[in-house]
Parts: C-alpha cells; structure tokens; sequence
C-alpha cells in the first residue's frame, strides 16, 4: 500500500499553487453545468474572534483542550473561500459519491454502498459543524441547510483516490443542518501529509437536495486543527508519519491558513482515550 513518503509529494500534497488551477476547473465545470453560484460565493461569510488555541510543542498525554473562534454579532467576519483540493469525490473531478446512497450519514468511519465495505482506524474525532446567517449577523441558524465533508485517514489517505483506499469511501458524507443550524459527524482524527497543515474539508449547500445533486455549493472551505492536540493525537499509533510532517509545517506557513485562519481554526477538547470533539461556526 502506497502511502505518503518522507520524500514523495502526492498531488494533494503540493499545496495552493497546485491547487488554485484545480478549483478554477471545478468552477468551470459547474458554470457549465449551470450550477453557477457567484452571487453566493460572493457574500462567503463566517464567525469570528480572537483565536486562543494554545500553541504548545509538548503537549500532556492526559486531556488536551483547545480553545478556538467564538462569535457574536459584532464581531461576524468571513470564512475563507478554500480550494477543495484534488480529491473533493462531487463529481467535479472524478468520482461523485454525492449521488450514492447512503451518503446522507453521520458515522463516517465505514464505507457503505458498493465500496469495498472498510473502516477507517483512528483516535475517535466527533465534530460539530453551525452554519448560521451572514445577513444577520451570524446571529440566525441557517436550518435546511447541508454540508458535505471529506478528509484524509490517519495515515494521510484520502478514500476513491489514493492507491490502497480508493475502493473506500470512507471519511465522505453529508448532513442537513437542524433547527440550530448544525451538523455533527464522528469520524477519526485525520493524519498530516505532506505540505498540508491537518484540516477537514467541507462544502455548504443551500439543502440536501442541492447537496446530493451536487449542484449550487454556497461555500467551500476548510477547518484547521490546533497543534497541542494534534501533537497528542500524533504520539499514539498508526500516526507515526504524521510526526514528522507536522514538524515541517506551521499554520503559518500553510499554504492554505497562512492568510490567517481565525475563522478556520476548530475548538477542540477531549483526550486520546475518550476521544475529541470539535466545534465550528461558519456563515453563509
């Protein structure tokens, strides 16, 4: 099984510059389709405020606990439009495991359908997607929206693409959001590749019909993870290679958070034992 080397760059390890050229095609793609959304790319907001995570190079091995965005009125400010990178799986380049049943799901640990039937292994990651109003000032649920998320396993595999995983679809699946605007998936931690600092992708839809046609996307983006846990969750094993790659890399030099990422960096909390949970607010 091939996987992410030392000295190897996979296509989604080459960072924005490869990226951008990728996300224009899928742009493309979409305005041929007719499913062109400017005017709602346009208007891309999220929440903000200070970022507190803590920074830590020598995290504990108990609970680790991170602090990231909190929001108000006020202080709503917008969440970067990111590439999908290379491996979204909506059909834009390549496969589309939008239209499959069974894609509509919370547990993204399994892969359903005609896929090879395997489980994604990892430190348990439960996390909580609030997708609230721009217009308002982040201040009103989005509710009847959906989002779609994807991301890469602990060894830094992305499911349908990478040589190993590509019979799998695991890692993939999508949600409406509820009264309160929220999503919640439970997944694993997901591991560092290189060039790339440890995030989750996702797509906001405007419903889950828009979602599992895989057309009209409002926002694409992208959540970060907070270094002291990552460093924790990469101590334990099956991380191993996620060691070293992290090492290389700060939010900092990103090339995707580098911009600033206060609007993309999750709350975390929990332990290796117990698992994590992570929170985010977007708007839309």
């Amino acid at each position: 099984m091939r996987r992410h080397g030392d000295d190897e760059v996979h296509e989604h390890d080459r960072g924005l510059s490869y990226d951008l050229p990728v996300l224009a095609r899928r742009r493309m793609i979409r305005l041929l389709a007719g499913a062109g959304t400017g005017a709602g790319l346009a208007a891309l907001v999220g929440c903000t405020a200070e970022d507190t995570a803590s920074e830590s190079t020598s995290p504990s091995a108990g609970t680790s606990s991170s602090t990231g965005p909190s929001s108000s009125a006020a202080d709503c400010a917008g969440v970067p439009e990111e590439t999908a990178g290379p491996y979204p799986g909506d059909g834009s380049n390549g496969v589309n495991v939008l239209k499959e049943s069974g894609v509509v799901r919370s547990d993204l640990t399994r892969s359903f359908g005609d896929s090879a039937g395997g489980t994604a292994e990892g430190v348990p990651l439960t996390f909580t997607l609030t997708v609230v109003d721009a217009a308002s000032g982040c201040g009103t649920p989005k509710r009847g929206a959906a989002v779609y998320v994807w991301h890469c396993d602990r060894e830094g595999g992305y499911s349908l693409y990478t040589e190993g995983v590509a019979d799998e679809n695991y890692l993939r699946g999508v949600q409406e959001t509820d009264d309160r605007g929220q999503v919640t998936f439970t997944s694993v931690f997901p591991g560092c590749y290189t060039g790339r600092w440890p995030h989750i992708h996702f797509e906001v839809y405007g419903s889950l019909a828009d979602a599992t046609t895989a057309t009209a996307i409002i926002s694409t983006s992208q959540l970060a993870l907070p270094k002291d846990v990552c460093d924790t969750v990469y101590a334990t094993e099956g991380y191993e290679s996620s060691v070293d790659h992290l090492g290389r890399l700060s939010l900092e030099s990103d090339s995707v958070f580098r911009d600033g990422h206060d609007q993309q960096l999750a709350a975390v909390q929990g332990d290796v034992a117990a698992g994590y949970t992570a929170t985010l607010t977007i708007a839309v």
